[in-house]
């Protein structure tokens, strides 16, 4: 059996707890074993199951050496308890906001200047430096709202943003769960405060069981195991040692941003990882299958997971994914740390439904790691930003009942693959880079829509993007929205294919989500971004398909997704259908402080007969923003 552990504690043994802090360098990994969340069920029946869940402050031992910390917790619990539905079971949660209105905010915020004296980011390092915190944070109430993210539901139950809730207020949201098997996840989406909301520790899985996963017999009761890996920074106290407090810590790259007077600071990461809310666990595990339904849960940092034996070699042949964002994978796709996959790459957001085979591995001792950019798997990285590679560690018993259980060689009989022959509409997203006019220092989103005649256009012009594609045609662009309140964009006939297609002039990596719908990627295409102006806010020439690179899809990404990863000059090109549900929702960056700063859009679905009588907006017809 694998240890189900609570890393919750009283607050009389908070009391109790009198042992000194540690310095930071003295924290030991792989000492206290792998939190597993409890399982919550709400009852099945023909009839609406309605049930409530309660945001509480809570004490945490987020690892051994360390003193409790105060975080906020569903029912409690960090992460918060794993709800687990049948498909088409449809259930009312009352998300109840139980937090004390005198309440202590969990987070200590701060932004440190740029080092330039050749020492690593400060982001690989605890505590403030001597910056003093962030008073308008540490004044924050505890205002929440509830996002599933993933599920088909209704805009009224999708935890929009700005309807968060109070102290003793409930938001109650109904989701069908109309759905074939797939892990969504819940977390906190309260506008503005996301980013410190979510590292308090208000996020948790959901899993939709169906007939057809119910056939595979996969790894199920201690061997399907939830891992929720977070990176997290923590505050020190005036002698250096650790005192309990979570930090977000990020760093200032413009000290007065000229269109603002704001400093501008990066997204956070921090130095240590926590899976299920502790800091680099052990778990003891049978020479056997398992499955592990990992997500990223963290607010900005993507991870390049490895899994390497003691000697730092990495482990081929024993991991193999079988679902993705949307769920299963219509065949299993063996993840061997090699040249097709050198790693598990895992953006916020992204799920990864995992079978790791551990039976030829009796007695051994495993690690998944963090692979910095600049070193091999499990070596310090800290001028990448990977400090600790440390995530977790296996320890693989001696002997076990033997395991009879057969990888599938095809998973799921339902998957249908999109294709671009399906009637569709098209949109054009730009993500720009910080330095943009007009941005104030932070990346945006901007809608497109084509310029039917730009000839009487003078360029370079801004929010004018002039875009050379495959086929030799050059388009152009203007600039419908650039911020989240800006005039609603999309509206999208209920049923309707769509293909998004997300061009990205930044050197970051944006993983972008969508709600409501499931999408496949149809493809990535280089593009020469180099005629693009951020001083002017478009293009001096066009941005051009570069021939000569191509960007073939990893073949864990061909499955259903509500997050993309998009890279620097790449257009990234998604399909799907926006199917099950009506009203207002949002897409968004899932880098949480891009969230909060802006880089968000709402989007409405109703009913095509009552899209005809639209008084007007964007439809997305065929050709609309089209990219090929």
């Amino acid at each position: 059996m694998t240890d189900l552990v609570d890393q919750t504690i009283t607050a009389s043994e908070k009391k109790e707890d009198e042992a000194p802090a540690p310095a930071p360098a003295e924290l030991t990994p792989y000492v206290a074993p792998l939190p597993v969340p409890p399982v919550l069920r709400p009852a099945t029946g023909d009839v609406l199951r309605e049930t409530e869940i309660a945001l509480r402050p809570t004490w945490v031992r987020l690892h051994p050496q360390l003193p409790p910390t105060l975080m906020w917790g569903y029912d409690g619990h960090v992460p918060g308890p794993t709800i687990e539905v049948r498909r088409g079971q449809r259930v009312r949660i009352a998300w109840t906001n139980r937090i004390p209105k005198d309440s202590e905010y969990p987070v200590t915020s701060v932004e440190v200047p740029l080092r330039t004296d050749g020492r690593p980011p400060a982001t690989t390092e605890p505590g403030r430096e001597g910056v003093e915190p962030n008073k308008d944070v540490a004044a924050l109430p505890a205002w929440s709202v509830t996002h599933l993210h993933g599920a088909q539901t209704g805009g009224g139950n999708d935890g929009w943003a700005d309807n968060a809730v109070g102290h003793g207020d409930a938001q109650l949201s109904e989701y069908p769960n109309d759905h074939q098997a797939v892990q969504w996840w819940y977390h906190d989406h309260a506008m503005n405060i996301t980013r410190w909301n979510v590292m308090t520790g208000l996020y948790g899985t959901y899993l939709v069981r169906d007939d057809e996963e119910d056939a595979l017999h996969l790894p199920s009761g201690d061997r399907e195991i939830p891992l929720l890996l977070a990176d997290r920074n923590l505050d020190t106290d005036e002698d250096g040692r650790f005192n309990g407090r979570l930090l977000h810590k990020t760093v200032i790259v413009q000290q007065s941003n000229p269109e603002t007077g704001k400093p501008v600071s990066i997204p956070f990461t921090g130095p240590y990882t926590t899976v299920n809310g502790r800091i680099w666990p052990y778990a003891e595990v049978d020479a056997a299958w398992y499955r592990f339904r990992l997500v990223n849960a963290s607010n900005a940092r993507i991870y390049d997971l490895v899994l390497v034996d003691e000697d730092g070699t990495p482990v081929p042949g024993v991991v193999h994914q079988i679902g993705s964002d949307g769920g299963l994978l219509p065949r299993p796709v063996p993840i061997d740390f090699d040249a097709t996959l050198p790693t598990l790459t895992a953006a916020p957001a992204e799920r990864f439904d995992l079978l790791v085979d551990f039976r030829a591995l009796a007695g051994r001792t495993l690690r998944l790691v963090n692979k910095g950019r600049n070193q091999p798997p499990g070596v310090p990285d800290p001028a990448g930003d990977v400090r600790y590679p440390e995530v977790m560690k296996f320890r693989v018993r001696e002997s076990c009942e033997p395991d009879a259980f057969e990888l599938p060689e095809v998973l799921s009989g339902s998957f249908r693959r999109l294709t671009h022959d399906i009637p569709h509409g098209h949109r054009l997203i730009v993500l720009t880079p910080p330095a943009t006019k007009g941005a104030g220092g932070h990346p945006e989103i901007w809608e497109m829509t084509e310029v039917a005649d730009p000839s009487g256009l003078q360029l370079p012009a801004d929010g004018v993007l002039q875009v050379t594609g495959a086929d030799g045609t050059t388009k152009t662009y203007r600039r419908t929205a650039r911020t989240f309140n800006d005039g609603l964009g999309f509206t999208i006939g209920e049923g309707s294919h769509e293909q998004w297609s997300f061009l990205n002039l930044a050197p970051i990596v944006h993983p972008m989500h969508i709600h409501l719908a499931d999408f496949q990627i149809l493809g990535r295409d280089a593009y020469d971004i180099s005629g693009f102006d951020p001083t002017v806010g478009g293009t001096r020439t066009p941005i051009r398909f570069d021939a000569g690179r191509t960007i073939p899809l990893a073949p864990n990404e061909r499955g259903h997704k509500d997050v993309f990863r998009v890279p620097g000059g790449q257009i990234l090109r998604v399909m799907g259908r926006f199917d099950g549900a009506y009203g207002r929702f949002m897409y968004h960056c899932h880098l949480l402080e891009h969230e909060d700063m802006g880089m968000m859009r709402p989007f409405v679905v109703m009913p095509p007969e009552a899209l005809k009588f639209d008084h007007g907006g964007a439809h997305g017809g065929h050709g609309e923003g089209h990219t090929g």
